[in-house]
């Protein structure tokens, strides 16, 4: 029988860094952390491989982790018969990566925890997500599969071997699905896109639109910013009323919902309901990140102060909770706490009744809290009815409403403090971190923030002081935690810093952070090319631990590596004219525009570029005594698909400042598609010619 009571058990992972692994050192299973001491072990004891991946704010990780690994007998099976190895997801994308595409190949889903299991060759043959202690929900048990893989591996080594060689070979095929690009065919690339295309790109979007709740599908229901992203751009373009109205709509119910915070702010991973009521709890840097740059949007296109108090609500949640002291970001903060997921954040009505005394009535109406409660006779908190639309039902004054709001939330802020915090994973991952320094970077740049400001340059002499493997090159690390860096930076760390960099530069209009992301985008061509395609390689050319080197392409929960990187591209040759990035970026869209017009969802990144490759790249250039002040206006505006540059002086190395004379009255200089316009000194100018409707 097993005993589940809790042991001094500890295993090899009690030496790593990683708070998911840590979480694991004292399972009774001998868990290794991926590295050449089991990989080499797995070969001399011919054994199979057992991967089991998964991340620290993952709850059905922590449930198979109590139901199963912490069970002896379980444990006992696990370490007879397999050399078992515990991977952070975070940590390492690259081998997710494969073995995900792995399990969806065999089962056709995938997910968090990834149990795989490999040859001693590391070749996967076997695999799926969580499996529960006793058979259940047309799931065999835990028990079950690790007994019959062991069975099987005495038996039918043969078979399996073949099973593994198979499954190699698909996804070799997936890892390399571009196809060259002719040069007569770009030669017309000006020309293979259209605006019908954008049109269509729109109308597959909208298809799937939830158009009462907002948001895009079925439950569960995941934020997708950058398909409210294309929306807001194909609007800016087409005045379509509906691509706006379904953006802002989307924006509105996720930030009236459960999904989002309404106490400490930051939104969770993702919906379990159409409604967005009920949250995974997990909160992520990346998705709030990518929250805060398209709310940045919503507000320059509006200027309603909805939005602008969203983003500093979101910027808030990232500077108090995710924060630590030399200026980088934290990953996550976790689901659970004290063992139940949610219990942070949901709220019985007469704990909420005791805390506001005489305010709770039109508090509790306001944030749909019931005596019933509306989530596992609970309550989370959210609101039905827009503020506008609920101060006229009650008959409200305004300003009073919102001040009682203001101090209702922060009581129940203090007591929440009270609490026992979810876990905070503080893993600092480099991308990620560039994510978030570019979303604040622009929030500062859209609110005039000098708070933000500060925030931005501090997290960006962090990454530079923190993640460089050598002072003075450009090879980066993926992770940091107690001022140590860990494992080679992947395609997305350096795409999403080099985004950053030129974010960066709006905000601060200093020329060193061009320059930066310029090197450290030659970094990227020179090591993580693909000599058969132009496609960026996920991994780097000097990566050994990996049986493949994939090409990402999707736009998922983080946007994919090539599509961030054919943007950078496309920006940073006209910063410094260099015409065969420009060139490989497009043919890059090229190749991927058929996908990207038939699955928006999945690709919006390379959505937005493809719009952006039919209005064009507006080059700005902006000379004169006031120049910084005209180019802070010109932010203060929505122009999607600019690059702006600022100069007081004549002497420049930038292709776009040469040329331009510096006179008492400020000029702004505008190209796009390769044509230039009369110089304009009223910004009223520059919008009418930038604005213009592309129907």
């Amino acid at each position: 029988m097993a005993n589940n009571t809790l042991h001094s058990f500890s295993n090899r992972l009690i030496n790593e860094s990683s708070p998911y692994l840590l979480q694991h050192a004292h399972n009774p299973v001998d868990w290794y952390a991926w590295g050449e001491e089991a990989l080499q072990r797995a070969k001399v004891e011919n054994k199979v491989i057992l991967i089991s991946i998964g991340y620290s704010a993952c709850h059905w990780c922590h449930v198979m982790e109590k139901e199963s690994f912490e069970n002896e007998d379980v444990a006992a099976l696990m370490n007879k018969n397999f050399v078992n190895i515990k991977i952070d997801r975070e940590e390492r994308p690259d081998l997710d990566h494969i073995y995900m595409d792995a399990v969806q190949a065999i089962s056709g889903s995938g997910g968090w925890p990834l149990n795989v299991f490999l040859t001693p060759d590391a070749k996967p043959f076997y695999g799926g997500t969580y499996y529960p202690p006793v058979k259940a929900f047309n799931r065999s048990s835990w028990t079950e599969i690790l007994l019959a893989i062991a069975q099987s591996w005495k038996e039918k080594r043969n078979e399996i071997e073949s099973q593994a060689e198979n499954l190699m070979d698909h996804l070799s095929q997936s890892a390399n699905f571009t196809q060259p690009v002719s040069g007569s065919v770009i030669k017309e690339a000006e020309n293979l896109f259209s605006m019908d295309d954008c049109h269509n790109i729109f109308n597959n979007i909208i298809k799937a639109a939830d158009k009462v709740y907002g948001g895009f599908g079925q439950a569960p229901k995941f934020p997708q910013t950058f398909t409210i992203q294309y929306l807001l751009q194909y609007q800016h373009f087409t005045k379509n009323d509906e691509a706006l109205q379904q953006a802002l709509l989307s924006l509105d119910k996720m930030l009236q919902g459960g999904i989002y915070d309404q106490i400490g702010g930051g939104m969770a991973r993702y919906s379990t309901d159409n409604e967005w009521l009920a949250p995974h709890f997990e909160k992520m840097l990346y998705d709030n990140a990518l929250l805060i740059d398209v709310l940045c949007d919503a507000w320059l296109i509006t200027k309603n102060e909805k939005y602008r108090e969203a983003i500093l609500k979101t910027t808030g949640f990232i500077r108090e909770e995710l924060t630590q002291q030399q200026g980088g970001f934290y990953a996550a903060l976790d689901a659970d706490s004290e063992g139940v997921e949610g219990k942070y954040y949901v709220w019985q009505k007469q704990e909420v009744d005791d805390i506001l005394e005489e305010n709770f009535e039109l508090f509790c109406a306001f944030f749909d809290i019931t005596e019933k409660g509306n989530w596992e006779e609970t309550n989370i908190l959210r609101i039905l009815q827009p503020f506008a639309e609920f101060i006229v039902t009650k008959n409200l004054d305004e300003n009073k409403f919102r001040d009682l709001i203001i101090t209702c939330l922060l009581k129940l802020s203090a007591v929440r403090a009270k609490r026992i915090k979810p876990a905070l994973d503080d893993k600092i991952i480099l991308g990620w971190n560039a994510l978030a320094l570019k979303a604040i970077a622009k929030a500062a740049i859209v609110l005039e923030d000098e708070a933000l400001k500060i925030v931005a340059v501090n997290n960006f002499n962090f990454i530079e002081t923190n993640f460089k493997k050598n002072v003075n090159s450009s090879e980066m690390m993926h992770t940091c935690k107690n001022g140590i860096a860990k494992y080679p930076a992947f395609l997305d760390d350096y795409a999403y810093l080099i985004a950053a960099c030129i974010e960066l530069y709006e905000l601060t209009f200093d020329n060193n952070y061009f320059t930066k992301a310029k090197q450290y985008a030659q970094y990227v061509t020179e090591n993580f090319s693909d000599n058969e395609s132009l496609y960026f390689f996920f991994t780097h050319k000097d990566q050994t631990d990996i049986i493949i080197r994939k090409k990402e392409m999707y736009d998922g929960a983080v946007p994919s590596g090539n599509s961030i990187m054919a943007g950078n591209l496309l920006k940073l040759s006209t910063i410094f004219n260099i015409p065969e990035w420009q060139t490989r970026a497009t043919k890059m869209l090229i190749m991927n525009s058929g996908a990207t017009i038939r699955y928006p969802a999945s690709l919006g990144i390379w959505a937005s570029l493809l719009l952006q490759s039919v209005v064009g790249l507006n080059e700005l250039a902006i000379v004169g005594n006031d120049s910084y002040d005209l180019a802070h206006e010109i932010s203060q505006n929505y122009m999607p698909y600019k690059i702006m540059m600022v100069s007081t002086f004549e002497k420049n190395e930038f292709s776009l400042l040469k040329g331009k004379p510096v006179a008492s009255e400020s000029l702004i200089y505008l190209c796009n598609n390769n044509m230039c316009f009369k110089p304009f000194n009223k910004i009223s100018d520059l919008k009418l010619q930038v604005n213009k409707s592309i129907k």
